[in-house]
């Protein structure tokens, strides 16, 4: 939504929220009196510490910027629930906080379900940092073991700028580098006040002369890429179709499902890449029940 669709979003959703409140503290015979449900908009400015004349142009959906403290305290004020305060955040135009981003990031067992009904299809979930939150095995046979990895090598702009392989697994890696660079900017737009962003691209900056090259030129891509060719040192070229998705009720998480393109036999590789996965799965699992016995 535009900027000014979101202001009056976010005044009609404080409006609503205030009125719906009951007034605490007050007498019943002051509140007989109310000609009006719920909270006055005095009565939230103060509680919130700040003007009512500030408030008051909120719901009126004024253009005016919102700080992330207010909307603190208007999450407070209002009492509102954690999907009620993640939408406040998004109305706001405001970062989500990192504890808030970590509570919602969770994957759901229903949505890792989904992910591992794509059997031969490498598919990740990541969050608004593009760190991977979720996958499924075929994800790991061909980008390595997420369970292994720490939060940064998760991270899938640090891993293709920092991690050697990616150089040798993307077939014309430039063209793939410089897009995820111009996708990741694009993002960085909608968090430019995120400290972590900040940081982030100064130390890959510094790890990488590639990524320090191509970020000052402010390249700016949204579309996601539609076809990827990999090179395994298994099965050799793997050939994918992509799609990305938003995922729903969760804010700013995204699936990327690669589908292998029809016509080639990546789908045929992916079985077989599955296939031994399982079987040193099975004999490392054989070999440790050795040891106990």
């Amino acid at each position: 939504m535009d900027g000014e669709q979101r202001n009056r979003e976010l005044g009609d959703f404080l409006k609503k929220r205030r009125q719906s409140m009951t007034p605490v503290g007050l007498e019943l015979e002051a509140l007989a009196r109310r000609r009006t449900p719920g909270l006055r908009r005095e009565e939230v400015a103060q509680m919130a510490g700040i003007s009512l004349t500030w408030y008051t142009w909120l719901e009126q959906g004024r253009p005016i910027q919102v700080s992330t403290s207010v909307v603190e305290s208007l999450t407070r004020v209002l009492q509102l629930n954690e999907e009620e305060r993640t939408y406040l955040y998004r109305l706001s135009n405001q970062p989500l906080p990192s504890e808030s981003s970590k509570r919602q990031h969770l994957i759901s067992p229903a949505l890792q379900h989904v992910l591992d009904s794509l059997c031969h299809c490498p598919s990740l979930i990541t969050d608004q940092r593009w760190n991977v939150i979720g996958w499924n095995d075929a994800a790991g046979t061909i980008f390595g073991d997420f369970d292994e990895m720490n939060e940064l090598e998760r991270n899938i702009v640090w891993a293709m700028f920092t991690d050697a392989k990616y150089k040798t697994m993307f077939v014309d890696w430039e063209h793939h580098a410089k897009g995820m660079v111009g996708r990741f900017r694009a993002s960085c737009g909608k968090f430019v006040d995120d400290p972590w962003f900040k940081q982030f691209v100064e130390d890959l900056k510094a790890a990488s002369t590639d990524f320090n090259c191509w970020w000052p030129l402010h390249e700016i891509k949204n579309n996601g890429e539609l076809y990827k060719q990999l090179i395994h040192p298994i099965v050799g070229r793997l050939d994918f179709e992509i799609s990305n998705f938003d995922v729903a009720d969760h804010s700013n998480l995204k699936m990327a499902v690669h589908i292998p393109e029809p016509g080639t036999d990546t789908d045929d590789k992916m079985a077989y890449l599955l296939k031994l996965a399982r079987e040193k799965s099975d004999a490392c699992y054989t070999k440790g029940e050795k040891k106990q016995g």
